[in-house]
């Protein structure tokens, strides 16, 4: 149906309710086109009505749950679940959906059996598998995430999540090609995924390469502009090569893009070190400890750099 025709047919059903409120065939129609619509609170009231007359329907409690997540209600919706999980165990959804909120929740280790018991009952559900996997990850178990994801990727090969964590824990594990492969299947399949590029730029760098590096960054920043790391590692490589102009003119764009970054201007601040261009160098340093909030270290060790680093002669 066209949305023009959603909205034609929910205000059919609420003339219907006008006429006859105990029609509640129309009642739960109506309910489940307002929480496809995002109608959501209208939604929720209608749900709630329904339970009223049918406490012991566990699809009305399961779409109660998905209506609280919309409303961004965790708490609420996680007890939903539960409910609908409790008149009804053999329903797969159910438990799926409750997993699902609790990962939002950050509850990975209540989230997991949940998942394992949609496997029980259908064994190739990539999505259940990934989401262990990231349960794991997030539980800094990546040992056991590895196998998750791997099936996750031989039930869907186009799942570039799992392809994205699978290969960083294998770089993690030192295993370097594999990781690649893993990135460059997400290109091959996402040319977009700016990560996918970054990660294979940061081995890169690691390895010492850094045309290949810059190769790979640069296709970072094409696809997000606003990647602050790519911008440092870029002007970090391009200053070593003695590059100074092009490493100041890549910072000042990483500023224009994410202005008021404290980590941004220590940056240049270090290029104009190596220049011992000194009167640019304190003024960006004094700057990046205005911009404290959004520091990697503290203005104290900002300004005993300072202290360390100027000339005794130096002067304004």
């Amino acid at each position: 149906m066209t949305e023009d025709q959603d909205l034609q047919e929910i205000e059919e059903l609420q003339q219907v309710l006008r006429e006859d409120s105990s029609n509640f065939q129309a009642r739960r129609r109506l309910a489940v086109l307002l929480l496809d619509k995002g109608f959501n609170d209208e939604a929720y009231k209608q749900f709630q009505f329904l339970i009223t007359i049918y406490p012991s329907d566990a699809s009305l409690y399961y779409n109660l749950g998905i209506v609280y997540e919309k409303m961004r209600d965790k708490e609420n919706a996680q007890a939903a679940y539960i409910k609908a999980i409790e008149l009804d165990p053999e329903q797969t959804d159910f438990k799926y959906n409750l997993g699902l909120v609790y990962i939002d929740m950050q509850k990975y280790s209540e989230a997991i059996p949940y998942f394992e018991e949609v496997l029980e009952t259908d064994t190739d559900d990539s999505n259940c598998y990934f989401n262990i996997g990231l349960c794991y990850v997030k539980l800094n178990e990546p040992e056991k995430a590895k196998s998750f994801f791997e099936n996750a990727i031989k039930l869907n090969d186009s799942d570039v999540f799992a392809h994205f964590h699978l290969g960083y824990i294998y770089k993690n594990e030192g295993n370097i090609d594999e990781a690649i492969n893993e990135y460059n299947k997400i290109i091959a399949q996402s040319p977009n995924y700016s990560w996918a590029y970054f990660n294979i730029a940061s081995i890169a760098y690691e390895q010492g390469d850094d045309d290949r590096a810059l190769e790979y960054l640069s296709k970072t920043l094409e696809y997000n502009p606003k990647d602050i790391e790519a911008y440092k590692i870029v002007a970090q490589i391009l200053s070593k090569k003695g590059n100074y102009d092009e490493a100041i003119e890549t910072m000042n764009t990483s500023l224009k893009e994410i202005p008021e970054q404290g980590n941004s201007y220590y940056e240049l601040a270090q290029i104009y070190k190596k220049q011992k261009m000194w009167k640019e160098y304190k003024e960006n340093m004094i700057t990046a400890m205005k911009l404290y909030e959004t520091l990697s270290m503290t203005p104290k060790q900002l300004q005993e750099e300072l202290d360390r680093c100027l000339p005794s002669d130096f002067t304004e």
